[in-house]
């Protein structure tokens, strides 16, 4: 026989005829539990059979992995994650797929029990289910069939005596005051556990200083909202955005914003490196809500921990702790880093760490030069280190042009020739183009003054020419 599949009225039976005209209700009560007992039926559970009721009313196939929508849904809806405790089993069984359940309020009095399984399509999800059932435990808290009676007026519990309306928190209302008390108490506890999972966040932030980024969102938190959208909630706070205002200006660049996990993890690097290159405090200060305004230019310029070591690496070994020629020529050289303060320019990411390092191997060749008590100029120190000239060869070089430029230079007066300059000299010196042209310069003078002294000995004049030549 074809059962009705709707949620209320009595199971319809084939039987003969009647005039209803003359029939009571309670006739008709005891004639519809006959029926069911005929039909192996509980006659106190209408319009269902047993074994319907006490399966899900919904549902599609079974599949993986469960898509993020649906885990929000499962998250914020009071699922629990994994199988229908024992307490309910003899009632709806133990499938082996059952991912999550909850208990869901009837209107009628009484709870359902829904759960969720894998939706079983390619994307993965979940699927929600309903068991028809209702239930409610008894004295001895076991979960037993609730089937409310309906009376004239009106009302729905298990005695027949009306009842008042009941108002849950989140505004579910409840006739039966044992569900109502029941569902108050489940919102009561998870208000709590949500109350000390703020907490526990909020020490957790304010270790870091950044507790204000939390408190202007207890009430989601407490609200229990899905992840996804808390963190949407956070990223849109006025605390967030001044925390990590860098990413604004990453963004406006045509750079990726970081995540708040690299941004952090990027400025404990710079703090770390301008530690260890003793750098003041104040270069890393921490402010309100943990900021360190002196990084927010190196993430904005997308300034890397390993290129703001070099720069810092650049400034101090090679102009603050060096000799003090090469703060000289940096100044005479760019006058736009005012006062020699090599550090402020280097720290600054507009400009590029290619253009500093040009500028400061520049100041160490004019500083060789200061140094040998030659002439420096910028245009010819950048064709040098341009050339590959380091430091250490510029000293050296220097140190030779010095010590014979200025016999150089006398004997080119004396003997009219084109004079010999320091320019020449260091064309030769450091091989750089023209380098042949100027070496037969020198050659011409010093053969010249050979010559001059050809009567005498030719060991004596080779000598004296060596030595009014200089070093060359």
């Amino acid at each position: 026989m074809q059962l009705d599949e709707g949620a209320t009225g009595a199971p319809r039976v084939a039987r003969p005829r009647t005039d209803t005209s003359k029939v009571t209700q309670e006739e008709v009560n005891a004639a519809l539990d006959a029926a069911a007992a005929d039909l192996g039926i509980d006659p106190n559970i209408p319009d269902k059979a047993a074994s319907d009721l006490f399966a899900p009313i919904s549902g599609k196939p079974l599949a993986e992995n469960p898509s993020v929508r649906d885990m929000d849904y499962f998250i914020s809806n009071g699922f629990t994650p994994g199988p229908i405790p024992e307490k309910y089993r003899k009632l709806f069984g133990n499938d082996s797929d059952i991912l999550g359940w909850r208990l869901e309020p009837a209107e009628e009095g009484g709870f359902r029990l829904a759960i969720a399984r894998g939706q079983g399509d390619e994307d993965g999800g979940l699927q929600f289910q309903t068991y028809g059932a209702t239930f409610k435990d008894d004295a001895n808290g076991v979960p037993q069939p609730f089937v409310p009676k309906s009376y004239g007026n009106g009302s729905t519990n298990e005695t027949g005596v009306g009842s008042g309306i009941y108002t849950a928190s989140d505004g579910r209302k409840f006739n039966d005051p044992d569900t109502f008390a029941l569902y108050q108490g489940n919102l009561d506890e998870k208000k709590e556990g949500r109350k000390s999972a703020y907490d526990l966040l909020l020490s957790e932030f304010d270790r870091y200083g950044l507790g204000a980024l939390v408190t202007p969102l207890r009430s989601l938190i407490e609200e229990g909202v899905s992840p996804s959208e808390f963190t949407l909630r956070l990223r849109e706070t006025d605390a967030y955005k001044r925390r990590f205002a860098a990413n604004a200006q990453r963004v406006a660049k045509g750079l990726r914003a970081l995540s708040e996990a690299e941004y952090i993890g990027t400025e404990d690097q710079y703090q770390d490196v301008m530690r260890r290159y003793g750098m003041p405090e104040s270069y890393y200060a921490k402010g309100d809500l943990g900021i360190q305004s002196g990084f927010e230019k190196f993430l904005a310029g997308d300034v890397s921990a390993v290129e703001l070591e070099d720069r810092i690496q650049t400034a101090q070994n090679r102009v603050v702790n060096s000799n003090p020629e090469v703060s000289k020529a940096l100044k005479q050289f760019y006058p736009g880093i005012s006062n020699g303060d090599i550090l402020s320019y280097v720290l600054d990411p507009t400009n590029a760490i290619e253009n500093i390092k040009r500028k400061v191997t520049a100041a160490e060749i004019g500083g060789a030069a200061i140094q040998s008590g030659l002439q420096a100029g910028v245009a010819r120190a950048e064709e040098l280190g341009a050339a590959g000239i380091t430091k250490q060869q510029a000293q050296s070089g220097f140190g030779t042009i010095a010590g014979g430029l200025q016999r150089g230079s006398q004997l080119a007066s004396i003997y009219g020739e084109d004079p010999y300059t320091q320019a020449i000299a260091e064309t030769e010196v450091f091989g750089i183009a023209g380098a042949q042209d100027a070496a037969k310069q020198r050659k011409k003078i010093t053969g010249l003054e050979r010559a001059t002294f050809s009567g005498q000995s030719g060991a004596s004049s080779g000598a004296l020419a060596r030595d009014r030549a200089g070093a060359y």
